[in-house]
């Protein structure tokens, strides 16, 4: 009995891993073998002499700013923003407006620290707020998103003292899908400055930091598995721009782009995208000319310690201020060493599962039948008991039943198919917690693991132990026994079927997800 469970349970999970691996993809990304030097350790800009000297180039904290409130009309709507004007700077300046990443969207919340900092130097700016009634999770465009930032452009080049020739554009991880768009759309703006730049397909850098935020965590090796199976899912009309690709935009590029990371952002390919801007950008007949600074230890904000480095805005200035000497001078790649562990490749798309309505159907369908089962059951043995109300000698009619030792299997099978989702539902979000936080704990990481396959575990033991009960009442029906029968009645054969079949369609998206890999 014990050797025939053990048999049974160890080809159920055979099975299942099997399954899990023929359902998706794998996942096995490209370490970087050739890492990009910086010629400088210093990340000051070079080529600023001519501009100091003629007063063109100043350091932020040179002037006062003057902030005001600014209305912009687009296209059937209007967006607040915040205008920065250094007071007493001259005319004929330069103008930079910035472009929000998906964090932010509102121009009193964000930019704060490098747009005054950037307007206190001689630069005026703009932080117009985030467009958002055509903005959501599932949709975007970045092309039209283009288009109303470069209203902001336009009214910049409205400001009497700035330069309508020299109005830039300063983009923020996601705003980087935007700027060159708009730089191709509108070929007066000057300059693009490309802060924290995934560069490659939102799909690929959201593999790419899960991927790094995981391997902080020191997660299992079958947890990776899950990177392409979620991060590949295409939802029907849902989810369109996770495959924008910025290569066609950055290969038109007429302007000079200044390009910043910090080498403690584990969300982006600071060098593969580095690589691919000055790649793409060359392919243009202009060759748009490209400077990368790279701060040390600054995070995605460019911020260390919750403060964004002081460098960046000086360095963002002297940049926009030097022009056009900055844009050509050396050292093109400066400041500290990047460090990027792997490439952020195309992902895999899932075979069978790739549509995330079925992930999420499954799931639902396999809740509905195991309690769809048990609940008919209860209503007809309720009805069986009401038409007996009242009756002097009912009629002798068999109770809907299954063979001793069947209900506490299947009530095990289902209730430990739910408990193994359950577990593992929360094991993901307490790792997903650790992992934005970048923090480590292994107690949750590799003991949390073990907690949710051992309750995969039990539950196919269940489910192996099942298969024997069934076995040996059939065995003692084929030996002549007529009372030996897995189920009895109609209510009986629902309840089994819709428990089995659910438990089945959860267990089937608990080994997609790697709960059933073998190994360690």
């Amino acid at each position: 009995m014990v050797l025939r469970t053990i048999t049974s349970s160890a080809a159920i999970m055979v099975g299942l891993a099997i399954v899990g691996a023929l359902a998706g993809p794998a996942w096995d990304p490209v370490p970087v073998t050739d890492h990009l030097r910086p010629t400088a350790t210093s990340t000051e800009i070079g080529g600023t002499e001519a501009g100091v000297a003629d007063g063109r180039v100043h350091p932020p904290g040179t002037f006062k700013v003057r902030e005001t409130e600014v209305h912009i009309q687009l296209d059937g709507y209007e967006v607040g923003g915040l205008l920065r004007e250094p007071i007493d700077a001259g005319d004929d300046l330069s103008g930079l407006v910035f472009v929000h990443g998906a964090g932010t969207g509102k121009s009193t919340e964000a930019f704060l620290e490098q747009a005054e900092q950037i307007a206190s130097a001689g630069v005026v700016t703009l932080v117009p707020d985030k467009r958002l009634d055509t903005y959501t999770t599932w949709r975007r465009d970045y092309v039209a998103m283009a288009g109303d930032y470069l209203r902001s452009v336009d009214y910049l080049r409205e400001i009497p003292e700035v330069d309508p020739d020299k109005v830039g554009v300063y983009g923020e991880s996601e705003g980087t899908w935007i700027v060159p768009v708009m730089q191709v759309q509108d070929p007066r703006v000057a300059f693009t400055v490309l802060a924290s730049a995934p560069v490659v397909e939102p799909r690929r850098q959201a593999a790419f930091a899960v991927d790094n935020f995981l391997r902080n965590t020191n997660v299992p090796q079958q947890v990776f598995r899950a990177i392409p199976r979620a991060v590949g899912i295409q939802p029907p009309g849902a989810l369109g721009y996770a495959d924008f690709d910025v290569t066609p935009w950055l290969e038109k590029q007429s302007a000079p782009v200044l390009v910043i990371y910090g080498t403690g952002d584990p969300s982006m390919p600071i060098e593969q995208g580095t690589r691919q801007i000055i790649a793409d950008t060359a392919v243009g007949g202009a060759s748009a000319p490209v400077t990368a600074r790279f701060y040390e230890g600054a995070n995605h904000g460019l911020r260390v310690r919750g403060q964004v480095l002081p460098e960046v805005s000086r360095d963002v200035a002297a940049w926009i201020q030097g022009m056009p000497e900055t844009a050509t001078a050396q050292p093109h790649i400066a400041g500290a060493q990047p460090e990027q562990l792997f490439l952020a490749s195309p992902v895999p798309r899932p075979r069978w599962w790739g549509n995330g309505d079925i992930i999420i159907g499954s799931v639902l369908g396999g809740l509905a039948l195991l309690l769809v089962g048990p609940l008919v059951w209860g209503a007809a043995a309720l009805a069986r008991r009401l038409m007996a109300v009242g009756r002097a000698a009912p009629a002798a009619r068999a109770a809907p039943r299954m063979a001793r030792g069947i209900p506490p299997l299947l009530f095990g099978i289902g209730l430990g198919s739910v408990l193994t989702l359950v577990a593992l539902v929360v094991y993901l979000m307490s790792v997903a917690r650790l992992a934005l936080s970048y923090e480590q704990n292994d107690l949750v990481v590799q003991g949390g693991w073990i907690g949710v396959r051992l309750l995969g575990l039990a539950t196919v033991v269940c489910a192996a132990m099942l298969v024997g009960r069934v076995r040996d009442v059939r065995h003692a029906r084929r030996a002549g026994d007529p009372g030996a029968v897995v189920a009895a009645g109609w209510p009986a054969h629902l309840t089994l079927w819709t428990v089995l079949v659910g438990a089945v369609s959860l267990l089937l998206w608990l080994t997609y997800w790697g709960v059933f890999q073998l190994g360690i």
